[in-house]
């Protein structure tokens, strides 16, 4: 008996390969190439020079510090509220769910301009924090508040699915062997989340890592003290030296680079745990 293949709607694989190639090729392998090729062109003195000066590793030490503990707090919170937000029904629920996606429609400068107004010394919250001694707008305080902000997100829309996947059933057979709510949490639930909750790490990190629009306003931009790392990017443009922005660029590409390796890791890890629960 004759046997037919199954109908493809998208064309065969090589037609779709070759577009997909090209389509990456013109909007990320060919720019991304360029960076190199342009900070490659400076020497490897000058590009260790550009990329070791006291203001770029000050700006570092601002950037990934505070991207590491935002990440952080948005990792901890962050399984809070999606939790919640799974588990439990409460008046609003659905529009908290709608509310967490906001910092991904709200442009960048805007959600920078409206933290400013609320975190500075006259703002509504800023009045409350300052006397105080908490300042929270101009100050590496009002840095991680902007990147809290902007990564909360991705460790919610992280989670939300592998909560919702977890088996109440697995919790009440814990509880019904006599396991107090500590240690059901830790050898049961906690288990289960850690892949997605490190996923959602990295995820908040790398995407603070890169934040520049919602930081500049907050931040003061004072150099040495809460510079980071884009804006230092943009000071050399400015100034014309676009050998030194590309190399810091380069710098900063390739820390990316590791941090969306280290989630494709993650995420693998994440899978091969949920099928060995399954």
């Amino acid at each position: 008996m004759k046997t037919t293949a199954p109908r493809r709607v998208i064309p065969g694989f090589g037609l779709t390969f070759g577009l997909t190639l090209t389509y990456l090729g013109l909007l990320v392998l060919i720019p991304l190439a360029g960076i190199f090729l342009k900070s490659a062109g400076i020497g490897w003195q000058d590009f260790w020079a550009a990329t070791t000066s006291r203001q770029v590793v000050a700006s570092y030490r601002v950037s990934f510090g505070i991207s590491l503990a935002a990440a952080a707090a948005n990792m901890v919170f962050g399984c809070l509220a999606a939790w919640s937000i799974v588990r439990y029904r409460f008046p609003g629920r659905k529009f908290i769910d709608a509310l967490v996606d906001l910092p991904f429609a709200l442009p960048t400068a805007v959600a920078g301009i409206a933290l400013t107004s609320l975190y500075a010394r006259t703002g509504w919250l800023g009045s409350i924090f300052y006397p105080l001694g908490l300042e929270t707008a101009y100050s590496r305080l009002g840095i991680f508040i902007a990147l809290t902000f902007v990564g909360l997100p991705f460790v919610i829309r992280t989670l939300q699915p592998v909560i919702a996947d977890l088996d109440i059933e697995i919790e009440e057979a814990a509880a019904s062997l006599g396991a107090p709510r500590f240690q059901t949490l830790w050898r049961v639930v906690f288990p289960a989340l850690l892949p997605a909750m490190l996923t959602g790490f990295a995820l908040a990190f790398a995407r603070a890592l890169g934040e520049y629009g919602s930081v500049i306003f907050i931040s003061g931009n004072m150099p040495l003290r809460t510079e980071i790392t884009p804006l230092v990017i943009v000071k050399f443009l400015e100034q014309h030296q676009v050998e030194h922005a590309t190399a810091v660029a380069v710098f900063m590409l390739v820390c990316s680079f590791v941090l969306l390796l280290g989630v494709n890791i993650l995420q693998r890890w994440s899978e091969s745990a949920g099928a060995a629960r399954a």
